[in-house]
């Protein structure tokens, strides 16, 4: 099995990025996002450094899709699917999309640490058309950011073209999802509770690869019953979606430590279809990545809740829980979780993202860290405002304290893009 190189200097020098500052469309809901009342939002203050001249609008249009008004069907569209994932140099090791976790200074530290395409966090379509702080706040990309899938939520085939529309000159897949299973996708009537409404999921896919110029992918979660799940994932390669991921859990099964993946069902999904297909459930490090991949014959693999924790995951370092899992001597490279929070903070600083998001990554990064000291964790969470000063001398202050957390790896794991080599 073969991996791409690490980029050596992704990061070296600081690039302009996109936002999606567009006419609002509708001004009446300006406030849909959670926009505050009188007072100043520290999330606004934060993002003010975007480069409002750098619209989505102001990019050349794309020529018109082929063939128009109808999706291609049989052998031309499995052609052509797999052409476009030539072209992105079949990637392997994917950032899944993550509810404001996978947001750009987050994908661009993984993207430095192995992965080789990522997923933007779920966009709700509607307030994507509608709200213009949301769309400035919650998309943005950057020259490097690629290949991007850039998620949305959705249950209006025409709002969803709409939101669609408005990010593909940014992307190289607009990706439906299918496979949420939060209450609040329930209330919402979108992501896996669409699995009961198959006509609606078909309509949404169809309306997308009729009118788009990039392709169309989703991601699913399965049916408890096989037939069922291979089924779905035949109706919408049919449809036209050109890259299927499967999440190998039901709906019901939201606890990924409590439900193992079924990566059986990935394999059959992979062995019905024709186009290329994901797997995403139990990637904890690069020995689950070569299980998986080897199982289920998938082209490529997604993880999540694991790169929160370790963003270097697909360069080969592994947690101290994870360190001997498949019986490989693994060794203290020298990185720890520390470093990669501060990297992190560093790249919030050249892209702006909302504090909450923040807040999250290094909560999730330093969880081991605040198990031993508690209290720095409790000054964190006291902090109504945070600012990057203020962060990183919390960092430092976790050092100083001792009880240090290396993360594990073989002489061979990548460093700042540099193999790391046994002393």
């Amino acid at each position: 099995m073969k991996f791409r190189p690490v980029a050596s200097s992704l990061l070296a020098q600081r690039k302009p990025y996109l936002n999606a500052s567009l006419p609002l469309l509708n001004p009446s809901s300006a406030m849909a996002a959670g926009a505050p009342g009188h007072e100043e939002d520290p999330d606004e203050r934060l993002c003010a450094a975007l480069d409002r001249n750098l619209s989505l609008a102001t990019d050349p249009p794309l020529p018109p899709p082929e063939p128009p008004g109808r999706p291609l069907s049989g052998d031309s569209h499995v052609e052509r699917a797999w052409a476009h994932w030539r072209r992105l140099g079949e990637p392997k090791l994917v950032v899944a999309p993550m509810v404001d976790n996978s947001e750009l200074p987050f994908r661009m530290l993984c993207r430095k640490y192995g992965a080789e395409a990522a997923y933007t966090p779920m966009l709700h379509s509607r307030i994507f058309t509608e709200n213009e702080k949301y769309r400035n706040m919650e998309f943005t990309t950057c020259k490097e950011d690629r290949p991007l899938f850039v998620q949305f939520c959705a249950n209006d085939p025409d709002v969803l073209l709409e939101a669609a529309k408005m990010v593909e000159p940014h992307c190289d897949y607009v990706d439906i999802n299918l496979g949420c299973p939060q209450r609040i996708a329930r209330r919402g009537n979108y992501g896996a509770f669409l699995m009961d409404n198959l006509p609606l999921v078909k309509s949404l896919v169809e309306k997308l690869s009729c009118n788009l110029h990039v392709p169309v992918s989703c991601k699913i979660r399965i049916f408890p019953c096989l037939q069922d799940t291979i089924a779905y994932a035949r109706m919408l390669e049919e449809a036209g979606c050109s890259l299927l991921a499967v999440h190998g859990r039901s709906r019901d099964e939201k606890d990924g430590k409590k439900f193992r993946a079924d990566w059986n069902a990935i394999k059959a999904v992979k062995d019905a279809l024709r186009i290329p297909v994901l797997a995403n459930g139990n990637i904890r490090h690069m020995g689950d990545v070569r299980s998986c991949l080897d199982h289920t014959g998938a082209d490529g693999v997604l993880s999540a809740e694991s790169l929160l924790e370790n963003p270097a995951l697909f360069s080969g370092f592994r947690t101290l829980e994870w360190r001997e899992d498949d019986g490989e001597s693994m060794n203290d490279l020298g990185l720890d979780q520390a470093e990669l929070a501060v990297e992190y903070l560093k790249l919030c600083e050249q892209y702006p993202v909302p504090w909450r998001m923040i807040r999250s990554h290094v909560h999730k990064m330093l969880g081991g860290w605040f198990a031993i000291h508690p209290e720095v964790r409790e000054e964190l969470n006291a902090q109504s405002k945070l600012t990057f000063e203020w962060l990183q001398g919390m960092v430092k202050r976790l050092r100083e304290l001792g009880g240090r957390i290396p993360l594990y790896g073989k002489g061979n794991a990548m460093v700042n893009g540099v193999a790391a080599c046994n002393s």
